[in-house]
């Protein structure tokens, strides 16, 4: 019997042939006795007498294996083209780019995000030799034709530099191997190191201002002032709240100028009250100066002779040793106690405090002279709640410094929801309160992640969540732009140039949000 869904057509086929005398030829199904479907291919004409159709001549062949051939190729293609677009998904959601080029390295393939990374459109980049595509100096192309032509066991990945589209600096390697189907063709696999290598450069920046951590817009202009001091021996004045890091900005100073292979010699000022002990541990004595001297002592400006001295709360030094004080920096020579000839002496001066000077001077506990020879060139640390973008690498470098010490327990993040407290928190203690804040959390946690439960009582109460004064930007931004060009200028003596330079901006720029905010530059 003719199949059900070919019998209305194989009918209406055979009666058009026959009524037009002409040859038929088609391919239709049948079922047999027990079921099974069959193929066949007839062709043939009805032969008429007196014209009616006297018989049938002509040929029938049984087609169903052919047909089963047809039907499992068919298949077969579908899943080599199921097969091919999986793999170009899966190629397109590497990473990696991949491209191939003909034995003429004229490109045949480019991946989606071979594509992207050299902000090539696949067709107008197939055909073409991938040297005219390649948005790369011609040095680095030199040295991938090189590698291109090398055996394949000598084969390195080649770093390339270069600016895509957006100007933006990229980073690549590159590797290439041979194609297994012809080894003159080529396979290019390209690899985005952009983050790789600024990570080298934050991390050589790190080693350069030793522990200092961070990447919003008050730390780097920190930066650029540590690297502007340290070409100079000028007196620095480092002021900030206590916790923000008066010390590491001192030893970074000193760590990037001429004097690093000298002595770096920190002093506690607020420590000593007794003002012959703070002038003996400054300058020295002589045995017999006082009672209890019973061998000479080298004092501190001594012993940094040639590095750098950093007097620390500077501030809570008592009057009258600030008139030695300013003695030693007017005439760069020390005299100790019990002796009268004076030694010179070759230091460089930093000091720090987290009182506000001018207000002290106005008091009568600090020398006006002192603070303008100690001022030479001031340095103003941001409060930690004016740079809320670093508080998660702050916090990622106190974890890992928690690793190292530790045995045993492995904390390895902190959760949406201790993050979140931590970033909302106003930290009065600054960088310093947040270390203490993830030690307690690290040996709190249970886990592998630091949750809300684990911080100090401080960050869950909510008389402590408050809501953070007007003057405090509750989200990560730059501080107060009135006080960084103010700060900017004091640092430049008036000088706007120098003080476009260190806020990292143009002169012009300078010059429209100074008259925005109606502040009339220091001459």
């Amino acid at each position: 019997l003719l199949h059900p869904d070919d019998r209305e057509w194989v009918l209406r086929e055979t009666e058009a042939a026959m009524a037009a005398g002409r040859e038929n030829d088609y391919e239709y199904r049948v079922i047999a006795r027990d079921g099974t479907t069959h193929w066949f291919h007839d062709r043939g004409r009805f032969v008429l007498a007196e014209n009616r159709p006297f018989c049938w001549q002509g040929v029938i062949i049984n087609i169903t294996e052919r047909k089963r051939t047809e039907s499992k190729l068919a298949e077969m293609h579908a899943q080599i083209e199921q097969s091919h677009d999986d793999m170009l998904s899966i190629l397109n959601q590497l990473r990696m780019g991949i491209a191939m080029v003909d034995e003429c390295g004229k490109f045949t393939f480019l991946s989606q995000t071979c594509q992207s990374l050299l902000n090539q459109n696949s067709a107008k980049a197939l055909g073409k030799s991938w040297e005219q595509v390649c948005p790369f100096e011609e040095q680095d192309k030199t040295q991938l034709k090189q590698m291109i032509r090398s055996d394949a066991a000598q084969r390195a990945r080649v770093p390339i530099h270069f600016q895509d589209a957006g100007k933006q600096s990229r980073w690549l390697e590159i590797e290439v191997q041979d194609d297994p189907r012809d080894p003159l063709r080529k396979i290019f696999f390209l690899y985005d190191v952009s983050d790789v290598y600024d990570l080298r450069r934050l991390l050589e920046e790190k080693t350069q201002f030793q522990d200092l951590i961070g990447k919003s817009a008050p730390m780097h202009l920190v930066y650029q002032q540590i690297q502007d001091v340290s070409l100079v021996d000028s007196t620095v004045l480092i002021e900030g709240e206590t916790g923000t890091g008066k010390e590491l900005v001192a030893r970074a100073i000193h760590a990037s100028s001429n004097r690093r292979q000298k002595a770096f010699v920190a002093v506690n000022c607020a420590g000593l009250e007794n003002d012959s002990l703070l002038v003996s541990q400054l300058f020295g004595h002589k045995r017999g100066a006082f009672t209890g001297a019973v061998a000479d002592h080298i004092g501190l400006f001594e012993a940094a002779n040639g590095g750098t001295i950093f007097l620390d709360e500077i501030g809570d030094i008592p009057l009258n040793v600030q008139t030695s004080l300013l003695r030693v920096l007017q005439e760069r020579e020390i005299t100790r106690l019990g002796e009268s000839k004076p030694r010179k002496i070759d230091v460089r001066v930093l000091a720090a405090t987290q009182h506000n000077l001018n207000e002290e001077v106005a008091k009568n506990n600090f020398r006006p002279d002192l603070l303008y020879r100690i001022r030479v060139v001031r340095i103003i640390l941001p409060r930690l709640r004016e740079r809320r973008e670093d508080i998660p690498l702050l916090a990622d470098a106190f974890l890992a410094q928690c690793r190292a010490m530790t045995t045993g327990k492995r904390v390895e993040g902190v959760s949406h929801e201790a993050m979140r407290r931590l970033l909302e928190y106003t930290w009065p203690g600054n960088v310093r309160e947040l270390k203490s804040a993830i030690e307690f959390a690290v040996i709190r946690c249970k886990g592998f992640v630091v949750q809300g439960e684990d911080l100090p009582m401080e960050l869950l109460e909510s008389n402590y969540l408050q809501t953070l004064p007007d003057n405090v930007p509750p989200s990560p931004q730059p501080p107060d732009e009135r006080q960084r060009l103010l700060a900017a200028l004091e640092n430049a003596r008036g000088n706007r140039t120098v003080a476009a330079h260190l806020l990292g901006i143009s002169r012009a720029t300078l010059y429209r949000r100074l008259a925005n905010l109606n502040i009339l530059p220091i001459e």
